[in-house]
């Protein structure tokens, strides 16, 4: 039996100017990790691209050699898939330009969060930015995104107005309203049909910016969440608030409101004068704060760490999801939180998600220290799921390696995405972090939102 003709990734380094690792090198070891390093990935080659030049050849060269390409810009939602595919990291691609009268941005794949936000905060002007300021705003925005201001916004992905792309035969395109079709499939489809070089989105005012959080000890967590779960019900858009459930190794487990508002101190803390019947609170870091300062409020790690998540959706938040919440500790999860969606989330959007009909997200975070802890924290986040309203469906940034996109999208987004892919790239060449599954599986998915009765999210459609 002959063997498999070896594929010369050393000639990458004959087509591309940006730096190319392989498995032989020193630094392959430290360039080859994900941003969570509880993921193993082993990709043949890694290549750092510096331009859409770059990424093209990059694409020619694995569609020659039949090798899937991986698109990783800071390293964020790896999943394992990158095992043998070249590994395209594209955070050197990060020019930022801001136009402040249009109220637009364009910005390279590798732009992070927080790097935006300082660009647009010059201006008065704020992107949608999540709860991390280190991720990449073209990565979450093809996950659809979900924003410190999607209650007032939407998803991020719906502040896409364009975006340059490279298909897997090389070509380079720039994708606008022109092609409205590809266009909605980037908003939020995952990143299985395209690798994306830059986007433009539409920046938002924010003269006015108010954050920061409530903490207490956990003695007092029924009487926050419920507080907190009274202020949602009838916060405006422009208030966002999440609960946090804390218990850090070696400190006293606590519970957190985490808030931004967007507007004046003084309507923001008039929203939230049901605070003001708790115990005095262990620390309140509240007040009017730039919109490039929004990453500190969770003060979530800035660099690469091991970790274990889970997140669902909502369909309500009664006194058993608050009991199944509070009574008993969240150990060994490191945190538990729950965010409140609705607003705009909930409203149409030209997006593969589409509108968001669930009120609230429980998202559930541990470090797996050891594998014996890694099965303890599996444990605990599939009890505390199966004692919580849950969905089934979820955003794709929610998603767990073991999951695709059909845990995300309805089966009409997911068979859109099916012909575009099969048009575009039929060979997969590009693989995203989550797999789309081909038409036939597709077609015999049982969650139809015409075949269930509810709409797309599993929410009982009222009206």
């Amino acid at each position: 039996m002959s063997s498999l003709p070896q594929i010369p990734f050393a000639s990458l380094r004959d087509v591309v100017r940006g730096r190319v690792v392989l498995p032989a090198d020193a630094e392959f070891e430290d360039v080859r990790r994900p941003w969570n390093l509880a993921i193993e990935q082993s990709p043949s080659a890694v290549v750092e691209a510096v331009d859409a030049d770059d990424v093209a050849a990059v694409l020619r060269f694995a569609s020659t050699h039949a090798v899937p390409v991986t698109a990783q810009p800071s390293g964020h939602g790896a999943t394992g898939r990158a095992d043998g595919a070249i590994l395209l990291r594209t955070g050197n691609i990060d020019s930022i330009s801001v136009d402040p009268d249009a109220r637009t941005a364009r910005i390279g794949a590798g732009v992070r969060s927080g790097d935006l936000q300082r660009a647009a905060a010059a201006h008065s002007l704020t992107a949608l930015p999540g709860s991390s300021p280190v991720v990449t705003v073209t990565g979450a925005a093809l996950g659809g995104g979900l924003s410190w201001f999607s209650r007032r916004f939407g998803w991020m992905a719906d502040s896409v107005l364009a975006a340059d792309i490279v298909l897997a035969d090389g070509t380079i395109r720039r994708v606008d309203d022109s092609d409205p079709e590809l266009l909605w499939a980037l908003r939020g489809g995952g990143g299985e049909l395209a690798i994306v070089t830059s986007v433009e989105v539409r920046l938002r005012p924010a003269p006015a910016v108010f954050g920061g959080r409530l903490l207490w000890a956990a003695t007092d967590s029924r009487a926050v969440a419920e507080v907190y779960r009274a202020m949602t019900r009838s916060a405006p858009d422009e208030l966002t608030l999440w609960l946090e459930l804390l218990h850090f190794p070696g400190v006293d487990p606590m519970i957190a409101i985490d808030v931004t508002y967007l507007g004046l101190e003084e309507n923001a803390r008039e929203w939230m004068r049901p605070v003001e019947s708790l115990p005095v609170p262990l620390s309140d870091t509240r007040g009017m704060l730039s919109a490039a300062d929004l990453g500190g409020i969770t003060a979530e790690p800035t660099a690469p760490s091991a970790g274990l998540s889970r997140g669902e959706l909502l369909a309500h938040l009664d006194d058993t999801a608050l009991d199944a919440l509070v009574n008993e500790p969240i150990a060994p999860l490191m945190t538990v939180q729950i965010r409140h969606l609705g607003g705009a989330l909930s409203q149409p959007s030209d997006s593969p998600h589409g509108p968001l009909r669930e009120p609230y997200a429980v998202y559930l975070f541990g470090v797996p220290a050891s594998a014996e802890i890694a099965a303890s924290i599996r444990a605990a986040q599939e009890r505390l799921i199966a004692s919580l309203p849950v969905t089934g469906r979820k955003p794709i940034t929610f998603l767990t390696r073991s999951e695709s996109l059909a845990d995300a999208l309805p089966v009409t987004s997911l068979q859109r995405l099916r012909r575009l892919k099969d048009a575009l790239d039929p060979d997969g060449i590009i693989r995203g972090n989550f797999g789309l599954p081909d038409a036939e599986r597709i077609s015999s998915k049982n969650f139809d939102a015409d075949m269930m009765g509810t709409s797309a999210n599993g929410i009982p459609d009222m009206e």
